[in-house]
C-alpha cells in the first residue's frame, strides 16, 4: 500500500494536471493534450486513493470490482453514443456526481466512526459538511435528469412555469433551513436522519422544478450551469470523505462551470436570475405571423434547389457557415466538411461562425467539426466574424435558428432583443437550411426567412448536403 507521503505527492501531481488540462481545454488546438493531461491526473488521482492508506485491503477487492464495472459501462458508452447526443450524456453524467454526493454524505452520517472523537465544534462543521452536501448532490441530481429528459427530448422543452413558482422556492428554502437547524441539534440519530430526508425530498423537487422552468433555448446554459454543480457536489463529497484531492478537483470544476455559465449567459443577453427564474424557449413553432386577426405568414420565403445552392457556392469569393443543432441532429458535420474541401480546392476562402450558445451545450459545434476533421484556423468565434458578414458573398446556415435572428437588432419587443446574434443577413446572399419554417428553440419568429436576400433550402441537411456536393464535384 502506499505511503501518506507518496499519496500527498500523487495528490499533488494530480492537481497540476488538472489545471493544465483547463488550460488546455479552453483553445481547441490545445484541447487534444488537455485531455491527455486531465486522463494522466485522474488516473493518477484514482490510484493514489485506491492504494493509499486509509484503505484496507479487506475493501480492496470491492473498490476493484466496482471500478471494473463502472469502467465497463463507461467504455460501452463511449463507443455506442453518438456525438449528437453528447448533451444528453454530459447532463446524465452530472447526475451520477450528485447521486455519489448524497449517498456519501448519508453513509458518512451513518458511520458512526466518521464523527468519533470529534469536539462539539468539529461535530458540527462534519455535520453543516453531511448537510450541506447532501443538498446540493440532490438538486444536481434531480434537475440533470430532467436536462437529460429535455435534451433527449423525452420532455418538451417548453417552461414550465407554476403559479407563484418563486414563492413556493422561497418557502421550500426556508423549510431546508429549518430542518437544518434541526439537523444540527438532533439528539439521536433517527432525529437527524428525519430531518435529512426532508431536506433530501424538497431538494429533490428544487431541481425538478427549477431545470423544468427553464426553456429549450436556455439549455446551453443549464449543461454548464449543472457542471459547476457537480463540482461543488465534489468538493463537498471531499469535505465529507476528508480528501484534499476532491475538494480541489470539484472546487476547479465548479468555479470554471460558474464562469462558463456567465458566459452563455453574456451571449445570449441574459442574467443567471433570468434563467433560473424561467427561461424562454418552446422546443420549436409555427412559422413568423402577421399581427392582427389574418394570421397569415409575415412575407413570402424565396426558396432554392441544392443545385442553385451549388452554383451560388462555385461562384462566391467569400464563404461563411453557420452551424446550428440542425446538423448535429442530422449528423451533417462531415458532408460539410467535404464541401469545405472542394470548396477551397477552388481557391474559395471558407470559413465558420460559432455562436457561443449554438447547439445544446457549450462548445458543442466545435466538437462536431473537430470529429469531421475541419481545421482549427478556419472556425472563428462570434465576435471574431461578425464584422466581416458585409464582404461575404454567402452565409450558410446549416439547421441553427435563434443565433441568426435579425429580430435580435430590430425588434426591441423580442424575448431575444439585445442578444448578440450572428449578422448572417448583412451578406449579399444567405441560405437557411431547414426541415421546415418552424422557429427555433426559443420559440421567438425570425425575420430573416423574408428578407430579399435570403434564401430556404428546405430538407435533411446531410440529404441536402451531399446534393450540393454532389453538383459541386460535377
Amino acid at each position: 500500500m502506499m505511503s501518506s507521503s507518496l499519496s500527498a505527492v500523487s495528490y499533488l501531481g494530480a492537481t497540476i494536471l488538472f489545471i493544465l488540462s483547463l488550460g488546455g481545454l479552453s483553445n481547441p488546438e490545445t484541447s487534444r493534450r488537455g485531455n491527455l493531461y486531465g486522463m494522466i491526473g485522474m488516473t493518477i488521482a484514482v490510484l493514489a486513493t485506491v492504494f493509499g492508506p486509509r484503505v484496507t485491503m479487506a475493501g480492496l477487492p470491492w473498490i476493484i470490482g466496482a471500478m471494473l464495472v463502472g469502467g465497463s459501462i463507461g467504455l460501452y458508452a463511449a463507443r455506442k453514443v453518438q456525438m449528437t447526443q453528447m448533451p444528453e450524456l454530459v447532463a446524465l453524467m452530472h447526475s451520477l456526481v450528485g447521486l455519489a454526493a448524497c449517498l456519501v454524505g448519508y453513509a458518512n452520517y451513518i458511520d458512526p466512526i466518521a464523527s468519533l472523537n470529534l469536539s462539539s465544534a468539529e461535530k458540527a462543521i462534519h455535520e453543516i459538511e453531511v448537510y450541506v452536501g447532501i443538498l446540493i448532490g440532490a438538486v444536481t441530481f434531480s434537475g440533470s435528469l430532467i436536462a437529460f429528459g429535455k435534451l433527449a427530448g423525452k420532455i418538451g422543452g417548453k417552461p414550465l412555469l407554476l403559479p407563484a413558482r418563486h414563492w413556493l422556492n422561497l418557502i421550500g428554502l426556508l423549510v431546508v433551513i429549518v430542518f437544518g437547524y434541526q439537523f444540527l441539534h438532533a439528539v439521536t440519530t433517527d432525529a437527524g436522519m428525519t430531518a435529512l430526508t426532508v431536506m433530501t425530498i424538497i431538494a429533490l423537487l428544487f431541481g425538478i422544478h427549477m431545470v423544468m422552468a427553464i426553456g429549450g433555448a436556455d439549455m446551453p446554459v443549464v449543461v454548464s450551469m449543472l457542471n459547476s454543480y457537480s463540482g461543488w457536489a465534489a468538493a463537498a463529497t471531499g469535505f465529507m470523505l476528508n480528501n484534499d484531492l476532491l475538494i480541489v478537483t470539484g472546487a476547479l470544476v465548479g468555479s470554471s462551470g460558474a464562469i462558463l455559465s456567465y458566459i452563455m449567459c453574456r451571449a445570449m443577453n441574459r442574467n443567471f436570475i433570468s434563467v433560473i427564474a424561467g427561461g424562454f424557449g418552446s422546443g420549436g413553432g409555427a412559422p413568423a405571423r402577421k399581427s392582427g386577426d389574418d394570421a397569415q405568414p409575415a412575407g413570402e420565403v424565396t426558396p432554392i434547389s441544392a443545385a442553385e445552392t451549388a452554383e451560388l457556392l462555385r461562384e462566391a469569393k467569400n464563404v461563411i457557415i453557420v452551424p446550428g443543432y440542425g446538423m448535429a441532429v442530422a449528423q451533417a458535420q462531415h458532408a460539410v466538411y467535404e464541401i469545405t474541401q472542394v470548396l477551397r480546392e477552388k481557391e474559395i476562402n471558407v470559413r465558420f461562425g460559432i455562436h457561443p450558445v449554438a447547439g445544446r451545450m457549450p462548445g458543442h459545434m466545435n466538437v462536431l467539426l473537430a470529429e469531421a476533421k475541419v481545421p482549427y484556423d478556419i472556425v472563428m468565434e462570434m465576435d471574431e466574424i461578425n464584422e466581416d458578414f458585409p464582404d461575404t458573398d454567402v452565409a450558410i446556415v446549416i439547421g441553427a435558428n435563434d443565433i441568426v435572428n435579425p429580430a435580435a437588432q430590430e425588434e426591441p419587443g423580442s424575448p431575444i432583443a439585445g442578444m448578440p446574434v450572428l449578422e448572417v443577413w448583412k451578406a449579399k446572399t444567405s441560405i437557411m437550411m431547414k426541415r421546415s419554417m418552424a422557429s427555433g428553440y426559443a420559440g421567438v419568429d425570425n425575420p430573416l426567412f423574408y428578407k430579399e436576400n435570403n434564401r430556404m433550402l428546405f430538407g435533411d441537411a446531410k440529404k441536402m448536403l451531399d446534393e450540393v456536393l454532389a453538383v459541386l464535384k460535377e
